[in-house]
């Protein structure tokens, strides 16, 4: 399998789901596999409609659990937990940006299912803007490809339980490190330090403009899910859905295209310290005038990666001023 090349689709074969070739979730989750590596999982697990063992993935314990698991058993990541509410990630599509992001990189191999620091790998560091109370990006990052990996954002409780996960971790310490935004106004500007360089940055950024607007995306999913168990609309009164969100993780002021549009000027400010910027659209209207932004202010490269998990489809804007 070659290294990315956004611009050669032919290549981009899907594998079963749609996910990586690399992605250790191709062949979907093996539950006993899971409960056996994670027993908390255990009274989530039943059988659904079609007779396989699944969860309610309605449930955010029951989602919370399996992230856990998950993480347990291919990425010796021990102790995952998030606060209530908090952003639940789905490991499988964040793993995923990971793996692009390393054929971006021009790296073809992980450190094997044997994660973890070992095999002779470039040396590559990573910046994670709002990695949120599950610091998921350098998490996968650290334990695949042994890279060094710093999470910013802007909400202190996230940054707190970030770091109580490193701390149950003893090989991340020296791997995984936390910095603080505080000014909300600004994405990189106090994150990247003087003189210092990253070969990446990677970002989720909120897509909601408004609280409102994040509980309406939380009806519909939970809506979508409803109907996928063949069942009536689901209750509307104070909606949770596993994605969760704190504070930021969720929604900010102008929602995903506002986000982007300073995301990516203020790229243009550290063009010199960073190899290749990222972020996730998750808005499929947001990716032209993301992109004739990222032309507009000098980059010299632009790469569109389509990601693909099952019926849902993602993209990950990469651009470049070096």
């Amino acid at each position: 399998m070659s290294t990315f090349h956004r611009r050669e689709k032919k290549q981009a074969k899907p594998v079963r789901k749609g996910l990586h070739p690399r992605n250790l979730h191709n062949q979907g989750y093996d539950f006993p596999a899971l409960v056996k590596s994670h027993p908390a999982l255990a009274p989530h697990v039943k059988p659904n409609a079609h007779g396989d063992l699944s969860i309610d993935f309605a449930d955010p314990l029951a989602v919370k659990t399996l992230n856990a698991a998950l993480l347990k058993r291919y990425y010796n990541i021990a102790d995952w937990d998030i606060p209530e509410g908090a952003l639940c990630p789905p490991i499988p599509g964040r793993a995923d940006y990971i793996h692009y992001v390393a054929d971006l990189l021009g790296i073809k191999t992980g450190l094997g299912t044997e994660v973890g620091p070992g095999l002779e790998q470039p040396s590559i560091k990573l910046l994670d803007i709002g990695t949120g109370a599950n610091g998921i990006y350098p998490l996968l990052a650290c334990q695949i490809y042994g890279w060094e990996c710093v999470g910013s954002d802007i909400n202190a409780q996230s940054l707190e339980n970030v770091a109580r996960i490193i701390a149950s971790n003893p090989a991340l310490k020296e791997r995984f490190t936390l910095r603080m935004q505080s000014d909300k106004n600004h994405i990189f500007e106090g994150i990247i330090q003087t003189g210092e360089f990253f070969d990446v940055s990677v970002c989720n950024p909120p897509f909601h403009a408004s609280p409102d607007e994040a509980r309406k995306g939380s009806q519909l999913k939970l809506n979508n899910l409803a109907r996928s168990r063949s069942e009536q609309k689901a209750k509307t009164e104070s909606p949770t859905l596993n994605f969760g969100g704190l504070g930021a993780e969720l929604w900010c002021k102008g929602g995903e295209q506002l986000f982007l549009k300073k995301l990516i000027r203020e790229s243009q400010v550290y063009s010199a310290q960073c190899r290749w910027f990222t972020s996730l659209v998750s808005k499929a209207d947001n990716v032209k005038p993301a992109k004739k932004l990222i032309h507009k202010i000098g980059a010299v490269d632009l790469r569109e990666i389509e990601m693909k998990q099952g019926n849902k489809i993602t993209r990950v804007l990469a651009w470049t001023f070096i």
